[in-house]
């Protein structure tokens, strides 16, 4: 009887495990955790918590996801790129981070990362308060030649940062104030603590609705569709129309069948009703999505140009 119930044992233990090695073949078989890099509320949490739901239908397993703020993005990337490549954390990276990249000493190189598809792309732009004295660009230019105006971006060595440093060298007495949480940075214009906001329109779409906040020139190779009376950058002869974009990435090194199963549900995301609402909602680019085989191609442009609107923000006029 003793020797009956050992085997018995032994065989429900083997059993178990057998199981156990089928259900975690049938990936995913846990929740995925998906990283923000941002404080909640901007447009990166936003992206997350809608692709999130979105590949929770089609993967049956949750995404939960956790924000960690800091260092222009970089804290929420160290913890990526630190953690294990098993294909369960992944992580929305916004070019306010991937502009670090242009830096000589960068902490983080892209051959670190698996793009499995830009989600948005947006025009940025400069916006002022509602009720400023600068009724248009011209008058924020006047101003800005005549006494020290300030910017809220995301942090310092960002998009942000590289345009406001740019149109210094143009003569335009620009400082650039970083802010980490999209929130205060929104509401820093409103409240005082800075003149205008570099930001996308989408992101701030609530406080232009509301009449609180409003653009005065976007960056750009052609008129903003949804605001077609604001002037463009290169309209006015102004090199900067680095636009933003929001990618879904996972740890090099991830298993080549989990980034395929990624990848094919982020490209379902992509062209899904819902996330199409979404992306009109947030005043995105129509074709915003760029899926992952495509997406190297993509980011290694921009990166390009971000370089050049960094050593043109460099220069000496």
């Amino acid at each position: 009887m003793r020797r009956a119930l050992v085997m018995a044992g032994c065989l429900l233990l083997g059993s178990a495990a057998l199981s156990g090695v089928a259900a975690e073949d049938s990936y995913p078989a846990r929740p995925v955790t998906f990283i923000v890099p941002w404080g909640p509320g901007g447009g990166a949490d936003q992206l997350a918590r809608v692709a999130g739901k979105l590949m929770e239908q089609e993967l049956k397993v949750s995404f939960p996801v956790i924000n960690v703020p800091g260092a222009t993005g970089q804290t929420g990337l160290t913890k990526l790129v630190t953690g294990p490549a098993d294909g369960y954390t992944i992580e929305v990276m916004t070019g306010d981070t991937f502009a670090l990249f242009t830096a000589a000493n960068a902490r983080f190189k892209i051959d670190q990362l698996v793009p499995l598809g830009i989600m948005i792309q947006q025009p940025s732009g400069f916006f002022v308060k509602a009720d400023s004295p600068w009724k248009d660009w011209a008058d924020v230019e006047a101003a800005a030649r005549k006494a020290p105006l300030r910017v809220a971006v995301t942090g310092f060595g960002s998009p942000d940062d590289f345009t406001v440093n740019y149109f210094r060298n143009k003569g335009l007495k620009l400082e650039s104030v970083p802010f980490a949480e999209p929130g205060l940075r929104y509401s820093s214009v409103i409240g005082g603590q800075s003149d205008l906001v570099y930001e996308q329109a989408g992101d701030i779409r609530s406080f232009l609705d509301g009449k609180q906040i409003r653009p005065v020139l976007f960056f750009s190779d052609k008129p903003f569709v949804a605001y077609p009376d604001i002037p463009y950058s290169e309209k006015l002869g102004y090199d900067v129309k680095l636009p933003q974009f929001r990618v879904i990435i996972a740890k090099a090194g991830t298993s080549p069948d989990q980034v395929k199963v990624l990848a094919e549900a982020v490209r379902k995301v992509g062209t899904d009703p819902e996330f199409n609402a979404y992306l009109k909602q947030q005043l995105g680019e129509p074709q915003s999505f760029v899926p992952a085989d495509q997406a190297i191609a993509y980011m290694n442009k921009w990166l390009g140009e971000a370089s050049s609107l960094s050593a043109a923000s460099k220069a000496k006029q």
